[in-house]
């Protein structure tokens, strides 16, 4: 007969764990992360309207604020740039569809038809730039130039539809340069839209999105240019 020793009258050790729980159902999984997509997604939003800007940019009150003051979508974003504003003005100046782009996504914007070809290098013919001014987003579409103030603002003022009828918004695009550390530059865009239909949030929030995108690249693309291009910037 076989002896019995200590050890066997000692439980094993999975036999002190408690059993694993059962898996939550799983409608209640697909609550909880809805339920925590919902809580990010202001923080998202707010994010996406305000990339790279300080709180003293986003209260700031910019030239062409007035033009639609009370606006019910506004997006603010900003860049540091080591070159003074003289530097950047210029790529801003020759902006726009047949004029120098936009210095973003080129590609994308021409599957949508637009026809855009940014520039590396200042083109002297297209610095001149005045209020009155036509700058088109597409062949079909124009925003005209409310404020150019060379070194300090380019805004551009206009509704924009996809179609014939009348846009569901007004809206302005501000361009300001501001006097950064070290000679440099804080570049401020501002994006203000102003509904004239009950609908154009709908057709707004989608759009914000593909601004922040289209906006980032921007703003990255007239840093790499205006440092680039400026001799007096350090070695």
């Amino acid at each position: 007969m076989a002896r019995l020793r200590a050890s066997d009258l000692l439980p094993r050790p999975n036999e002190l764990l408690p059993p694993p729980p059962p898996p939550p159902p799983r409608r209640t999984v697909v609550a909880a992360v809805a339920f925590a997509i919902g809580l990010s997604l202001p923080v998202l939003r707010t994010w996406l309207l305000t990339f790279g800007s300080t709180e003293a940019e986003l209260d700031a009150t910019l030239p062409g604020d007035e033009l639609l003051p009370k606006a019910d979508l506004v997006a603010t974003r900003s860049i540091t740039i080591a070159a003074p504003p003289s530097a950047v003005w210029p790529w801003l100046a020759q902006i726009g569809q047949g004029r120098g782009g936009f210095y973003s996504f080129d590609a994308l914007e021409n599957l949508a038809g637009c026809d855009i070809h940014s520039a590396d290098r200042v083109v002297p013919e297209l610095q001149d730039i005045a209020p009155g001014d036509a700058v088109h987003l597409a062949p079909q579409v124009a925003l005209q130039v409310a404020v150019a103030e060379p070194g300090r603002a380019l805004v551009l003022h206009g509704a924009t539809g996809l179609t014939t009828s009348p846009p569901p918004y007004d809206f302005t695009w501000a361009f300001v340069l501001r006097p950064g550390r070290g000679g440099g530059t804080r570049l401020v865009v501002r994006e203000r839209y102003a509904y004239t239909a009950r609908w154009a949030r709908l057709l707004v929030e989608p759009v914000s999105v593909v601004s922040f995108v289209m906006s980032r690249r921007m703003l990255r693309g007239i840093r790499d240019r205006a440092e680039g291009g400026w001799a007096g910037r350090p070695r």
